[in-house]
């Protein structure tokens, strides 16, 4: 396990953590955002996450990590973070996204990054659980299936299992895994940052269809109003808290899949709460990019992620889609 002066000492190599203002400015700068009542993301990048031959650095990764969670609470020190984001809670879970196979899915060193800390901020090791659609996913991210309660679990829901009952709203008619009904207080979704040949975009809020049991039945109109009405289902709109967001690798065409063709580096993560804000925010990053290289909009294309201005409505109120609500912060 990598010690905290490992981490830190990593963390330094890259850029620093707000320019040269330190600590004092963290601070302010997360009080001063609350009281504007803006929804703040933070993008946090390191250009020198991947070498020459496009493997990615261990050890930056988690540096990344460590940077992007005390730029977005204002606490340098790492427990400090950790423990304004989790709260009371005692089970924590991690929901990743292997469903794009290997090489566009979460990576498993920012999962077992974040379970690392989940531990040092108090949480039990077995009271947290990596967990994705199954066991399929799960190791498409380069994640070992573990099911012994004494250490970091992980597994699939076809382990656990969905509710009998059906739950609704919207046009969502779903069946929710037992991992997010029984098991998790809290949920934290470690998505990964990829094109959608339905619905554009695919990020925080789409994530959850990991967590029912017939996601397809949501893909209808472009994936809406599907994602949104998910994301309203109680225990999706009230476990699922935080977002750190796999923007280390992505796709910018072709996906949900693994295109290499279209594979892109972004070097980043994109962090915060409000699931609205970051989907808007990962879109704008997916749209300069399709710009860069000659390709047309979504909403050229007949695809765009309407959904993310659904979510953001009087109806869903999941967040804001509005710019000037959003505080970017991008170190």
């Amino acid at each position: 396990m990598t010690s905290r002066r490992d981490f830190m000492k990593e963390a330094a190599t890259g850029a620093l953590l707000l320019g040269t203002q330190g600590s004092f400015a963290l601070a302010r700068a997360a009080e001063k955002y609350t009281e504007t009542g803006k929804s703040k993301v933070v993008i946090a990048r390191d250009p020198t996450l991947h070498d020459a031959d496009g493997q990615l650095d261990e050890k930056r990764a988690q540096a990344l990590l460590d940077r992007a969670i005390a730029a977005y609470t204002g606490r340098e020190r790492q427990i400090d973070a950790w423990k304004h984001i989790i709260g009371n809670a005692k089970v924590v879970g991690l929901k990743t996204n292997g469903l794009g196979g290997k090489g566009i899915s979460t990576h498993s060193v920012l999962a077992y990054a974040i379970a690392e800390r989940l531990q040092q901020a108090g949480i039990q090791p077995g009271n947290i659980i990596i967990w994705d659609r199954n066991a399929r996913d799960l190791q498409a991210c380069g994640l070992a299936i573990a099911t012994d309660p004494s250490r970091v679990r992980c597994y699939g829901s076809d382990v656990s299992g969905f509710e009998d009952q059906q739950e609704s709203w919207g046009s969502a008619r779903i069946r929710l895994s037992k991992i997010l009904t029984h098991e998790c207080d809290l949920v934290i979704g470690v998505p990964i940052l990829k094109d959608h040949s339905m619905s554009g975009v695919t990020f925080a809020m789409k994530n959850m269809y990991g967590v029912v049991d017939r996601p397809q039945d949501l893909h209808t109109g472009g994936c809406n109003p599907g994602v949104a009405d998910l994301n309203c289902i109680p225990a999706v709109r009230n476990k699922v808290r935080f977002t750190i967001g796999d923007a280390m690798t992505s796709v910018y065409e072709g996906g949900p899949g693994f295109r290499p063709e279209h594979l892109w580096q972004p070097n980043a993560l994109i962090v915060g709460e409000d699931r609205v804000a970051i989907d808007y925010t990962a879109w704008q990053m997916l749209e300069r990019k399709r710009a860069e290289v000659g390709l047309k909009t979504f909403d050229a294309v007949g695809r765009p992620p309407h959904y993310i201005a659904t979510a953001a409505d009087a109806a869903h109120n999941l967040g804001t889609n509005n710019p000037q609500r959003i505080h970017l912060v991008e170190i």
